[in-house]
């Protein structure tokens, strides 16, 4: 019990942060992602210590690892929901890597790795909130797409073509 309070807890803590930016996936999703998680290690532990000291020669076979690694997949889908393109601008990937990471976090507090579920959650969460004031310093290349319609005389295509020439000789000799 003090395993699945313990992932809430450390999950919800970055929800709550994915929550104050307004994100689909917040402080609920991502504390159900944790606990979630937290109790299908446990139950996979509890399977591998019940049944795992089966003979290996017999049918039935025990792997605690084939839960986890199902897993990890089974957010990756999930985080793929909160995913969106918009035009040109892509949003949620912050919130799908945080599902993905909680999910961590929530296996290694169900194996009992307490130490490095809370360092994953500081880290994460000195991204989430310290990270991104200096992320805004950060001087970005901008790019966008520019569609021109004009009528198909070769005139307006000669004159388009030497002033985009003459636009891109002047941003080549600012670098």
């Amino acid at each position: 019990m003090l395993r699945l309070l313990f992932a809430a807890f450390l999950s919800g803590l970055i929800g709550i942060e994915r929550e104050v930016h307004g994100r689909a996936a917040g402080f609920r999703t991502h504390l159900l992602v944790g606990v979630a998680t937290c109790l299908m290690v446990i139950v996979s532990e509890y399977f591998f210590k019940k049944y795992g000291g089966l003979s290996s020669n017999m049918a039935v076979r025990m792997d605690p690892a084939r839960i986890a690694a199902q897993i990890v997949v089974g957010i990756g889908f999930l985080g793929a929901g909160v995913i969106i393109k918009s035009g040109p601008m892509v949003r949620g990937l912050t919130t799908a890597a945080c599902l993905w990471m909680v999910a961590g976090v929530g296996m290694a507090v169900g194996t009992g790795l307490y130490a490095p579920a809370v360092m994953v959650a500081m880290i994460a969460m000195f991204n989430l909130v310290f990270l991104k004031q200096i992320e805004r310093l950060i001087k970005r290349d901008h790019f966008c797409t520019l569609v021109i319609h004009s009528s198909t005389s070769g005139e307006n295509q000669k004159k388009l073509e030497i002033s985009f020439r003459k636009i891109r000789c002047a941003l080549l000799t600012e670098r």
